[in-house]
């Protein structure tokens, strides 16, 4: 014969969570640190950047262009010809490379800002970007400093109009460098933070 002992059951009663903190600052639907107000900073950031680099290449187009023209007028009779010095001549090809990228770039996201349409795949144009503003940097800088050394020794025998002419198109393939240098920056930016699903 069994027999059954009447034990009483166990419940066990919990307390419910606590309501979730209201922030006063940042109501729902919001979006304090996320959300919609997260998305329209990211959005703003990008387009800043956007405009950022389209300026910067700009500025170096110009000052591209500026070295390009100072240094194919720079014939002032024998011995003041650029074309007579390699140096002179090596600034003046890369004052015209980074003239055709940089009119390339700018004429690029310039169309791609006006009508929201882009040229190339992201991914693509973010790699030509990268890639291309290292490399014209680069060489912006070394043509600028080969031809320093030049000017230098020119000058010590005579300052004249030549030596200015060619001063002043080294000066614009400096600062071209600078505005390319800082391009190449946010494009890296742009490149590590582009999602490539």
């Amino acid at each position: 014969m069994s027999t059954f002992h009447d034990s009483p059951t166990k419940t066990n009663v919990q307390s419910p969570p606590p309501a979730p903190a209201v922030d006063h600052q940042n109501p729902p639907g919001t979006g304090g640190g996320g959300g919609v107000t997260g998305i329209l900073s990211r959005w703003k950031r990008e387009d800043l950047l956007r405009k950022g680099s389209l300026w910067l290449r700009g500025i170096a187009l110009l000052l591209s262009l500026i070295g390009f023209i100072v240094m194919a007028t720079n014939k002032h009779g024998y011995g003041r010809n650029f074309d007579e010095y390699e140096e002179y001549r090596y600034v003046l090809a890369i004052a015209i490379l980074s003239t055709l990228y940089t009119g390339g770039q700018v004429l690029r996201q310039a169309r791609e800002l006006s009508t929201g349409k882009r040229f190339l795949q992201p991914t693509t144009s973010l790699f030509i970007s990268f890639f291309g503003d290292q490399i014209m940097a680069y060489l912006l800088i070394s043509s600028a400093s080969s031809a320093v050394p030049m000017t230098n020794r020119i000058r010590e025998g005579a300052d004249n109009i030549f030596t200015d002419s060619s001063a002043a198109a080294i000066s614009s393939s400096f600062l071209a460098f600078f505005c390319l240098a800082l391009s190449s920056l946010i494009s890296g930016y742009e490149l590590s933070t582009h999602s490539y699903i």
